[in-house]
Parts: structure tokens; C-alpha cells; sequence
């Protein structure tokens, strides 16, 4: 009978080891293997476009977030004649902080602007390589927002906004600080002191992690180091394993010189990345409105901003290719969103509000393109629809779809207009022809068109 009893307690012990084991948490450990492995919030994925802000004492020059660096780093001509015709002699880049006084900054405009783009996430840099910070961090003394500039915590008032309105809050963070006297120290060691990381890097990451509980960490500045100067393997694993975001925080892949499309959360490679064909893990586009610049430029000309119609192809053709869109907007130091950003913005708010089902938590279709002589087809599926894009209105107001084949409940809708439209075989039993309806001008301001296939395979 004792024997009986031991083996039942024993079974019962088993049984609660077994349920711990499926209910606890799993533990990453600092090393790339462990940290690649963890699942990505489904939120990113789901989430498919996002508003990147640029802004910082560089709004004030209003010349290109690399100011500082041109300027005094390589001592480009440009930038020297520049600052002769526009400042006193020994006026000093710190100079420009009073200056960013962000007077007319009101985050709960920029969160209305945000949610009328359909931006499901919006990233702020907290910190560009000038290292200005635009909240109150004890670790920049004096080269903060609070204590210069504008007197403000820049970060933690756009936040609560934010998610009233159920925009993900990300944060931009570069490692590196162009001048900062450790990080200059340690470079000329050759990385082999941790002088600027220990003091600098990881405290105010954390410190960022902690105060704002952020949705995502947009990290940069990683290329002149590796990530074992920077421990950023060591800051990830505390990140997933023990911080107040580790079940929703989502971050990239530039966490040292050598990570870019290797190691991290998802994949951004580099700036404007775009890949032609689909890669096996969840990556990102990040690009940027005025296409010469991400900080605020006050030589900009309309011409150089993305038109509507690059932006909402752009955006497409990302996310057909299972990747997430992240166009930037630079605001002045005023912190106005400038009229022709904004206008852009709404514009693609104003598309997704028609055609957001193909994009929001869409998956790649087993065919992302293909051409035809009258225009280019991107498709999407979600559950059991397929979605398929076209940018061209063809003059017989017939389309022809050659991937997807036709089963007997097979229907064809078009996003924003009411009924179905008719459609038939294509040639040889291969594809779909459709009868789309009488071009309009309600139609025409629609920009690009979005056919809704139900139960093709």
C-alpha cells in the first residue's frame, strides 16, 4: 500500500513538473542562437505600416540629420560655408540646443495625424547619433531636452497618446554618439574598453525600457563596433527574459557591425532595404518621405517628397513580400509636422481606410507579382480571401489575373464599390478574366485599385 501511495505521489509530482514546464516562461540566454529563436509578437506582423520621426537639435540647421558629423567630422565645405553665412564666428553645434525649443509641439496632433495615415505603429528617436536626448536622461547631463531646448520630456508626452488611440509606441536609439569623449576613447582602443557603454549605452536603454515600456526598439549606429562591445547580446537577454516589455517588445537587427540581416528581431538590413523575392524572416522598409533626408530640411522642394502614388505602391509591394513599411517624417524644430508630410500621410489614411483589409494582417500569397500588358498585380491573402492590387486601369476595362485558379464558389468584389463583378476562365482554363465597373471619378481618386477574391486557390 506505502508503494502505491509513492508512486501516486510521484506521478502527481511528475505531472505538476510537467505543467510548470509548459506554463513557465522560457529563459533566453545571451547568445545569438537563444535570442534569434524567440518568437516575434505577433503584433508587428499584424501591424504591416508605420510612422518613423526624425527629430532633434539637427531640426534647428535644418540641413540633414548627419549635420553635425559633415560639419565638423569630415569638415565639408558645403557645410563649413553654411555655417559661416548663417552664424557668428565660434558658434559651437551645442549652441543649436537652446534653439530646439519645440514651442508649437503638441503630441496629441501628431497622435491625430498618425491614426489618420492608418499607421499601426509610430517610431520617435529618443536619441540620433548627436547624442541628444529628447527625455530627461541623467546619464546626458545638460544634452537633454529637459535641461536644454525646449524644457520637456518629448518622449513620455507623445506616448500616453499614442495608445489611446492603439498606435504601438516604438523608439529609435543609436548606440553610438559621434563625439561623445568615451565613445571617442574607446574607438581609439580599438573597442577593446567599455568605457561609453558602461556608462552611457546600457544605463539609459534601460532607464528608456523602464520609463516608457515601449512597443518596439528601433536600435542603429551599430556598424563601427561589434555587439560584443556594445553587450547588446547580455541587454536582449534581459529585455526578453526580465523587463517590464518582454512579452510585447519587438526590436531590429542592428545590435553591432556584423548583425544587420543576420541577428535580431526582424530584419531591416539597411536603410531602404527592399528585397524582389521573399525572405524566410519578417523584415522592414525604412524610408523616408523627403527623399533626400530624414531630419527636417529647410531647402527642401516639393519635388523631392515621395508622391502618393510611390508611396501606396511602395507600400504594397513591401508588404506583399511579407515585409513592414516605416516611412519617416521629419518635423522642424518647432515640432510642426510639416503641411506637405501631413498631407501625405492623410492620403495613405485615407487609401488604407478603403483597401487596409488586403494589407492589416495580411500574409504573402504563394505568388507576390506578376505583370501583365496592361499593368502589374500584387497580391495578398488573409484567411480565406486572396487580394490582388493593380495600379493601372486598363482602357477595355477588363482585367487579367493569370495566377490564381477559380473554384466553383469562387467571387470577385472590388474594395470600396458594393457588388459583384463578373468574371470569367482566362484562356486555356488558366486565371481569371474580370469585368471591372465603369470608371469614375470616385473611382479615379482611388489611386490604386484592390480586387477581392473569395475562395480562388
Amino acid at each position: 500500500m506505502m508503494g502505491a501511495v509513492r508512486l501516486g505521489q510521484l506521478a502527481l509530482l511528475l505531472l505538476a513538473a510537467s505543467a510548470l514546464a509548459r506554463y513557465t516562461p522560457k529563459r533566453y540566454t545571451p547568445d545569438w542562437e537563444s535570442l534569434d529563436a524567440r518568437p516575434l509578437p505577433s503584433w508587428f506582423d499584424e501591424a504591416k505600416f508605420g510612422v518613423f520621426v526624425h527629430w532633434g537639435v539637427y531640426s534647428v540647421p535644418a540641413w540633414g540629420e548627419w549635420f553635425w558629423y559633415f560639419w565638423q567630422g569630415e569638415k565639408d565645405a558645403d557645410y563649413e560655408a553654411f555655417m559661416r553665412q548663417n552664424y557668428p564666428p565660434g558658434f559651437s553645434y551645442a549652441d543649436f540646443g537652446p534653439q530646439f525649443e519645440a514651442k508649437f509641439y503638441d503630441p496629441k496632433k501628431w497622435a491625430e495625424i498618425f491614426e489618420a495615415s492608418g499607421a499601426r505603429y509610430v517610431v520617435l528617436t529618443s536619441k540620433h547619433h548627436e547624442g541628444y536626448t529628447l527625455w530627461p536622461s541623467s546619464t546626458s547631463w545638460n544634452w537633454n531636452s529637459v535641461d536644454v531646448g525646449p524644457h520637456r520630456d518629448l518622449v513620455g508626452e507623445l506616448g500616453p497618446f499614442l495608445r489611446e488611440k492603439n498606435i504601438r509606441y516604438g523608439l529609435y536609439h543609436s548606440l553610438l554618439e559621434w563625439f561623445h569623449p568615451f565613445y571617442m576613447l574607446d574607438k581609439e582602443n580599438n573597442f577593446t574598453t567599455q568605457n561609453f557603454v558602461t556608462a552611457k549605452v546600457l544605463p539609459e536603454m534601460i532607464d528608456l525600457v523602464n520609463k516608457y515600456k515601449p512597443d518596439l526598439i528601433w536600435s542603429d549606429g551599430e556598424w563601427e563596433a561589434p555587439d560584443t562591445y556594445w553587450n547588446s547580446t547580455e541587454f536582449l537577454a534581459w529585455l526578453y527574459n526580465d523587463s517590464p516589455v518582454k512579452d510585447q517588445i519587438v526590436v531590429n537587427d542592428r545590435w553591432g557591425k556584423d548583425n544587420p540581416c543576420n541577428h535580431g528581431g526582424y530584419l531591416t538590413c539597411h536603410d531602404k532595404y527592399k528585397p524582389d523575392t521573399l525572405p524566410k524572416r519578417k523584415w522592414e522598409m525604412c524610408t523616408t518621405l523627403d527623399k533626400h533626408a530624414w531630419g527636417y530640411r529647410r531647402t527642401m522642394k516639393s519635388n523631392d517628397v515621395m508622391t502618393d502614388i510611390e508611396i501606396i505602391s511602395e507600400l504594397i509591394e513591401v508588404v506583399t513580400f511579407g515585409g513592414n513599411y516605416l516611412i519617416n517624417v521629419g518635423p522642424t524644430r518647432d515640432g510642426i509636422i510639416p503641411p506637405i508630410f501631413e498631407e501625405k500621410l492623410r492620403s495613405v489614411g485615407s487609401w488604407l481606410s478603403i483597401n487596409g483589409e488586403g494589407i492589416y494582417a495580411s500574409k504573402p500569397w504563394r505568388v507576390q507579382m506578376e505583370k501583365n500588358t496592361t499593368t502589374t498585380i500584387w497580391y495578398t491573402t488573409k484567411e480565406s480571401d486572396v487580394y490582388a492590387f493593380f495600379t493601372s486601369w486598363p482602357k477595355n476595362g477588363v482585367v487579367e489575373l493569370d495566377s490564381p485558379v477559380p473554384t466553383y464558389s469562387t467571387k470577385v468584389t472590388m474594395l470600396g464599390l458594393s457588388g459583384l463583378l463578373k468574371w470569367s476562365e482566362g484562356s486555356m482554363g488558366k486565371g481569371l478574366v474580370i469585368a471591372l465597373p465603369e470608371f469614375s471619378s470616385s473611382i479615379a481618386n482611388m489611386k490604386i485599385w484592390t480586387l477581392k477574391l473569395h475562395k480562388v486557390e
